[in-house]
């Protein structure tokens, strides 16, 4: 069974994970964080979350791809997994694993400038992805895939014009009239029905 993680859980996850990467002499690690974790720590939407969603890396103070993540940073979340009875995949790059993934398709236009950024020791710093950005991302998922994100981008409370250039972001992810039917589906469930007309 996945443990559920709570605001304390993760943030002794992640100093966990520094101290590992410090006793492995692993070279500074920057990681993006998004979904559940990124909420919870940041202290947008109290909840718990089964894991921590890597969407990006940053290297040279530049977003890159984060499959596949380092194996430094693999093999000290494994040892934190153990130390912690954690799932052995807490930390996972799921968002951005593949070809559609969300980095590889385009995050939002000014996400790198927007990160909010926590320094773990010295080996680790997790960079937090902003409210707008979840709002895209969350409305994504919920047309995707529905279920609790939905619950997430309620809770994010968009404005019509966020939830607007949320939709249109989306619609560059997936262009197919099948996908834009059901996003305006949603948003018309949401009680956004101006923001259906218009996307």
């Amino acid at each position: 069974m996945v443990r559920e993680l709570d605001r304390d859980a993760l943030d002794l996850a992640m100093k966990s994970l520094a101290i590992r990467l410090g006793e492995n002499k692993a070279e500074p690690i920057e990681i993006v964080v998004c979904g559940g974790s990124a909420l919870i720590l940041t202290g947008m939407v109290p909840r718990t979350t089964k894991d921590v969603d890597v969407v990006a890396l940053i290297r040279a103070r530049h977003l890159a791809s984060p499959a596949p993540l380092p194996e430094a940073l693999l093999r000290a979340a494994k040892e934190v997994a153990e130390d912690l009875g954690l799932d052995d995949n807490w930390l996972n790059n799921g968002p951005s694993r593949g070809e559609g993934g969300l980095f590889q398709m385009g995050l939002p236009v000014g996400c790198r400038d927007r990160l909010t950024s926590v320094t773990y020791g010295e080996r680790l710093t997790v960079h937090f992805i902003d409210r707008i950005d979840h709002i895209h991302f969350k409305l994504y998922a919920s047309a995707d895939r529905g279920g609790y994100h939905i619950e997430d981008l309620r809770a994010l409370a968009p404005t019509p014009e966020e939830l607007e250039a949320a939709a249109r972001w989306c619609m560059t992810h997936d262009v197919s009239d099948g996908f834009r039917m059901v996003l305006t589906r949603l948003l018309e469930e949401l009680g956004y029905e101006d923001v259906a007309e218009r996307v």
